[in-house]
């Protein structure tokens, strides 16, 4: 009987052995096999790729020489390319941005600018006889900034309210200052009600008279008429000799009473007469600075009436310069007194060193784009303030956002050309960046 148990006990394990072992190789067969690792290969020639550029042809090669060079075993020879040509002026496809009329000025102060810097150049255009060129479009205009061509994204013709400030020169001989404010009455008829107006005068010193006001109120006749000023004396005194203290009477008394002997010019046979001030760069720059707080999608100009000498102030030319040039503020004038004489007037412009500037007003008007005008009579001076309002109200607009860097304090050259013979292009001849021109 024991005998039988083990048996049986023998005869099972045997069989859950073979079990066993039957499971085990039916899993190792459903495991999957793991592959090797692909030796490195060297890559080979892109002798089978085809195009306009094919590698190792060059871009001279044709389709033909590219389909007979893939059964080439060996790279093809590098062809020696010829230097490569100047790029050709590419002629602007996308038309600018072009407001509907009377929207222009509206659309230059909320147009999108996201880290870029927009540009705004404000351009004349005139003829051989000096009249304003109408009917201009976009494809006649060329904008070039450091020598690169920009397109243009805004274009427009519209006529942009002025914000303009007047500066008055009351160092005047008193012939002259007595027809400049005859003149002064006719201001007003060159505006619109649109318009704004802040008054300057400068002799010693500028001076403010008005802030900005509406060009049409009762109120800018009435300062107007508190700028007028007898101006300087026409004689020259002598500085030596017996008629030295004072050789020009009025009613039996020096008609100037600095040139008496021991006043400003001390006392003895020999007196020094004093020099003439003409604060010309300082009245410029307190205009510019209420100028630069004018909104956006107004014409920024300052109007001088004057002879244009300098002499006395405390800010210099360049610095002045800059502030106009970085805050778009454009400078006009009026030619006055000898400045106004024809021949005379261009020999001034040339400064002899240590000396008084005898006219600078024109080195602002070309260096900010604006003009200037040369009148001796009344009747020319009044006019020249209906001619130089509307020039600088009916204006070619051009906007272009600048490729440079957004804020390098750089200066900026623009050149603005026109595509038809024998027309004169006013505008600004470059500019300095501004955090303001960031949107």
């Amino acid at each position: 009987m024991k005998l039988g148990l083990t048996a049986l006990a023998l005869a099972a394990l045997l069989s859950s052995g073979s079990v066993f072992d039957t499971a085990v190789s039916a899993q190792q067969q459903q495991q999957p096999t793991v592959p090797d690792a692909p030796a490195p290969q060297s890559p080979g020639l892109l002798t089978d790729v085809s195009g306009p550029i094919t590698p190792g042809l060059g871009a001279a090669a044709t389709a033909a020489a590219s389909g007979s060079s893939t059964s080439s075993s060996t790279p093809a020879q590098q062809p020696v390319r010829p230097p490569a040509a100047e790029p050709k002026d590419q002629v602007q496809a996308t038309p600018p941005d072009m407001p509907p009329a009377g929207e222009g000025f509206e659309k230059t102060g909320t147009i999108i600018r996201l880290n870029v810097n927009f540009v705004e150049v404000p351009v004349t255009v005139k003829d051989s006889k000096g009249n304003l060129v109408a009917g201009l479009t976009w494809r006649d205009f060329k904008v070039y900034e450091n020598d690169t061509r920009e397109p243009l994204r805004l274009f427009t013709t519209d006529a942009f309210p002025l914000s303009i400030a007047f500066v008055i020169d009351q160092s005047l001989t008193s012939d002259v200052m007595a027809r400049v404010n005859d003149s002064l009455d006719a201001i007003q008829g060159a505006l619109t009600p649109y318009d704004e107006v802040a008054v300057f005068s400068y002799s010693n010193g500028a001076q403010e008279r008005t802030g900005f006001t509406g060009a049409q109120s009762s109120r800018l006749p009435a300062v107007l008429a508190l700028t007028r000023e007898t101006g300087s004396e026409m004689l020259v005194p002598v500085n030596s000799g017996p008629m030295a203290g004072c050789n020009v009477h009025v009613n039996g008394n020096c008609a100037d009473p600095n040139i008496q002997p021991g006043r400003s010019v001390g006392a003895g046979p020999f007196i020094t007469i004093p020099k003439e001030i003409h604060t010309l760069n300082d009245a410029i720059l307190a205009a510019a600075k209420d100028l630069s707080t004018r909104p956006k999608g107004r014409r920024r100009l300052i109007y001088v009436i004057s002879d244009g000498k300098e002499y006395g102030s405390k800010a210099s030319y360049r610095d002045v310069l800059r502030y106009l040039q970085t805050n778009q503020v454009a400078v006009y004038g009026t030619l006055v007194g000898d400045s106004a004489r024809w021949g005379e007037g261009f020999v001034s412009r040339i400064h002899l060193p240590f000396s008084m500037y005898d006219n600078l007003l024109a080195k602002y008007t070309f260096a900010t784009g604006g003009t200037l005008d040369s009148e001796r009579n009344l009747n020319g001076i009044e006019k020249s303030y209906a001619k130089i309002a509307e020039q600088a109200r009916t204006q070619y607009t051009l906007g272009y956002i600048s490729h440079q860097p957004v804020l390098d304090g750089k200066f900026r050259k623009i050149d603005v050309r026109v595509d038809r013979p024998g027309l004169e292009v006013i505008a600004k001849p470059g500019y300095y960046p501004s955090a303001e021109d960031m949107r």
